[in-house]
């Protein structure tokens, strides 16, 4: 083995995938799930900025 290629070889170069023709349902259910992607994300941060759920969770008593 005299070559002086170490390591790996790289890949080939994948072929550019080609765009997509939709129609009018396609293109219905790929913005209705933008939408629903978009709401969700609103929705967590909306729920980071409250905090915990129920607030006050188990008391400890004072007793001991």
């Amino acid at each position: 083995m005299s070559s002086k290629q170490g390591g790996k070889a790289k890949p080939l170069k994948q072929p550019k995938a080609d765009k997509k023709d939709y129609d009018e349902i396609d293109m219905a259910n790929i913005q209705k799930k933008k939408d629903e992607e978009k709401a969700l994300k609103e929705l967590r941060a909306k729920a980071q900025q409250k905090g915990s759920f129920g607030g006050s969770g188990l008391k400890k008593s004072g007793k001991k």
